[in-house]
């Protein structure tokens, strides 16, 4: 019986000589929709409300779109293939600041980590800005306590609800949220530009033309 993971593989090498397919289109678009959907949710968080929202509806749909594709998507888009444990993450960690990290086909221990926390921070980002929308919403959940104190909190950043109560802990959580978000997007750009100098590739652009370098020895597919 013929495996049908190696006669995939096979198919896809035939596509571009040294070249192996590994994202799929919706893990492609899911990932450049996502970038553009963030960016639009943090730029117009003082000034545009309702673009905003929307933007923030659109990553919240793009979470579960890939949780769901992580489950029964292509090989390299689920979860069971790259998410490891935490000893694997941190001896790919050391090996990196070793300079001695084998090239992973698809996400590698520190990358897969990168992606579930992404995964986490937007999905809470987005439900706190949810239950902001409406104050029933926030009725709905038990007592929230203040996480900033009220001398510090912006009147006009949590709307009807006030600065303290409920309301006002879900709105300082939001922000809270988003600015760990945006921390680690910077920490997943620059562990990007790592690897792409590190293996010689441009993961960027294997991110647009879904394609990577073939396996060599050594890698890890």
């Amino acid at each position: 019986m013929t495996d049908p993971v190696t006669h995939d593989e096979s198919q896809m090498k035939a596509r571009t000589p040294g070249k192996i397919r590994v994202w799929d289109p919706l893990v492609r678009v899911f990932h450049w929709t996502l970038v553009a959907a963030f960016a639009v949710a943090w730029l117009s968080a003082e000034e545009l409300d309702t673009v905003h929202e929307l933007a923030g509806y659109v990553v919240a749909a793009l979470v579960a779109i890939r949780l769901i594709w992580g489950l029964i998507g292509s090989r390299y888009a689920r979860f069971v293939q790259f998410v490891t444990g935490p000893r694997a993450t941190l001896a790919y960690l050391g090996d990196m600041t070793r300079g001695r990290e084998r090239r992973y086909l698809g996400h590698n221990p520190a990358g897969a980590a990168m992606i579930v926390a992404l995964l986490v921070m937007l999905s809470a980002t987005a439900f706190t800005g949810w239950l902001l929308e409406e104050q029933g919403r926030v009725a709905m959940l038990p007592a929230i306590p203040q996480i900033v104190a009220p001398a510090f909190a912006d009147e006009d950043e949590y709307g009807e609800y006030g600065e303290g109560g409920e309301g006002g802990a879900i709105g300082e959580l939001h922000e809270v949220f988003a600015n760990l978000t945006l921390l680690l997007v910077v920490l997943h750009v620059a562990g990007v530009a790592l690897a792409s100098v590190r293996h010689r590739e441009n993961l960027a652009r294997a991110m647009m033309t879904g394609e990577k370098r073939a396996p060599e020895p050594g890698d890890i597919a």
